[in-house]
C-alpha cells in the first residue's frame, strides 16, 4: 500500500499546517531530496503539546505520544506542499530533540514516537532511516519534543 492509503488505514488525522516560528522555511526541496524543518507536536485542534518529559513510564508514553503528534505535524507539511504523501519513497533521517528533565536518559524510547508513526505510513523499509535523540533543556514555547526530518522524493 502507498502512504496515503495506510494513513487512511490508521484512521489518522494530520493537524493544521504549523506556521514558521521564524525567518525559515519550513519544507525545502534540493534535487530528490525533501528536508522538513523542526515541527512541534501540533495538535489537531491548535494546541500544542507541552511540559517537560521526565523519567517514569509515564513520562515516557506521554513523549512517545508528543513525538508521534509531531510526526504528524511534519506529514501535514509535506501533503500541504507536495500535495501527497506518496511524493515521499522513503526517510533519510530523523532529528528528535527532547524537552527533558537532567536525569531524562530515554530519549531514544520517546524519539519512537515518530520513528513508528513513519514506519506504519511510509512501510517497515520505507520508513525507516537514520535518527539522532537528544535531550535540551529548553525548546520553543516549552514544547515537549522537536523533530526535523529529510527524505528521500520518488524519482
Amino acid at each position: 500500500m502507498n502512504p496515503e492509503s495506510n494513513l487512511a488505514k490508521l484512521g489518522l488525522k494530520l493537524p493544521p499546517i504549523p506556521q514558521p516560528a521564524g525567518l525559515y522555511k519550513p519544507l525545502l526541496i534540493v534535487g530528490d531530496i525533501v528536508r522538513v524543518s523542526g515541527h512541534g507536536p501540533l495538535k489537531a485542534d491548535g494546541a500544542w503539546i507541552t511540559g517537560q518529559v521526565v523519567d517514569s513510564d509515564a513520562g515516557i508514553e506521554f513523549g512517545k505520544a508528543a513525538a508521534r503528534q509531531a510526526g504528524l505535524a511534519i506529514l501535514a507539511t509535506i501533503r500541504n506542499r507536495l500535495g501527497s504523501l506518496d511524493r515521499i519513497r522513503r526517510v533519510i533521517h530523523l532529528l528528535g530533540m527532547v524537552y527533558a528533565a537532567a536525569d531524562f536518559a530515554e530519549h531514544s524510547q520517546v524519539i519512537n514516537g515518530c520513528s513508528e508513526l513513519f514506519t506504519e505510513v511510509f512501510g517497515s523499509d520505507n520508513g525507516v532511516g537514520t535518527r539522532s535523540a537528544v535531550g535540551v533543556s529548553s525548546l520553543p514555547g516549552r514544547i515537549s519534543v522537536e523533530i526535523e526530518s529529510t527524505f528521500e522524493l520518488v524519482p
